[in-house]
């Protein structure tokens, strides 16, 4: 095949990604075709002409969008990103259309974002930076603590969870793991333990999510889990948002049952992130009461957000593409027994 005969079709993109594509696609010269709407049943009929379509997080890939993309003559879904559980793939399968995705970019942005996040929660940053900004310069109510001496615990234990256990390692706490397919030679040589999740729960002063979305990680902090926390404890997720039943935290956070939520996603985020609803009403009640908790953080789905992610993600991205319009193997196919 020749790649200049394969035309791509980017949905969702934003200026960030256009211009970590544009760069890298120097080396490729692919024909790319940039939007900034969602792919959905409703725009699936948009890629027509393409044989490729690279989609995002919050892009919807059903059975319906499949069967619309096939008719289209869509031969391959390149996600760039490591999550796919917004793709149908016994849908794609039976189309036998291929899906490729990103394992990963760079952990660390993600890492360190959920540092940043559990940082900025503990020791109040937008309250004090916004105090600061009209002139205020009291300190009531900005009270810390030491994470010093504290255990975090890592809920998934991947690349992210394993850089994030070492970045809250190195502030002096302690570490406390949980995973369904653990990884013990790496705990036991970072003196890291493993718990299960009821005892997890119970001695954890900090819960940081980096698990993938599965039906038995789906809701993994629920009623249940936030009953069992120390009543000061705090939920860190940069992973995906329906690892949180949302409503439940909600209630917990109300009634004070713990002390705090930094998200980085939110399980019915995509109709509101990436986007500006800073003049619109926000229908949705449970992301609007999230919102008024001043000890909750909410970011928009950033962790991934730095150049080196950007570059890493377009470059693996464009290679998936490379090596199916050669013929190659496709390192980095879905199957559908993941």
């Amino acid at each position: 095949m020749n790649q200049n005969d394969f035309s791509i079709a980017f949905y969702d993109t934003r200026p960030y990604d256009r211009d970590a594509f544009t760069e890298s696609n120097k080396k490729f010269l692919y024909n790319i075709d940039f939007f900034d709407f969602h792919l959905n049943e409703k725009t699936a009929r948009t890629a027509k002409g393409y044989k490729v379509v690279c989609a995002f997080v919050n892009d919807i890939l059903n059975e319906k969008v499949i069967d619309i993309l096939s008719e289209c003559g869509v031969e391959l879904i390149a996600m760039r990103c490591a999550g796919y559980n917004n793709v149908d793939l016994k849908a794609a399968q039976a189309h036998n259309i291929q899906v490729v995705r990103v394992p990963a970019y760079s952990p660390h942005s993600v890492a360190e974002h959920a540092a940043a996040l559990l940082m900025s929660l503990n020791r109040k940053i937008p309250q004090a930076y916004l105090r600061t900004r009209t002139g205020n310069f009291t300190l009531n109510g900005l009270t810390g603590r030491d994470l010093y001496g504290l255990t975090a615990g890592i809920i998934g234990t991947g690349r992210i969870g394993r850089i994030m256990a070492d970045i809250l390692s190195g502030f002096g706490m302690k570490i406390a793991l949980f995973d369904v397919y653990p990884n013990k030679e790496w705990a036991e040589q970072k003196g890291y333990t493993y718990y299960p999740l009821e005892e997890f729960f119970k001695i954890v002063d900090v819960v940081s999510l980096h698990c993938p979305l599965t039906p038995e990680t789906k809701h993994i902090i629920n009623k249940n889990s936030l009953s069992l926390m120390k009543r000061d404890a705090v939920v860190i997720n940069t992973g995906r948002g329906a690892l949180i039943d949302t409503v439940a935290l909600v209630h917990a956070l109300k009634h004070r049952q713990i002390g705090g939520a930094a998200l980085d996603v939110y399980e019915e985020e995509s109709k509101y992130f990436f986007e500006d609803w800073s003049v619109n009403v926000i229908r949705d009640d449970t992301l609007s009461r999230l919102m008024t908790f001043p000890n909750v953080i909410i970011t928009a789905h950033q962790a991934f957000l730095t150049t080196n992610a950007l570059s890493a993600i377009a470059h693996t991205s464009l290679n998936n593409i490379k090596a199916y319009v050669d013929g190659d193997e496709l390192k980095n196919k879905i199957n559908i027994e993941e």
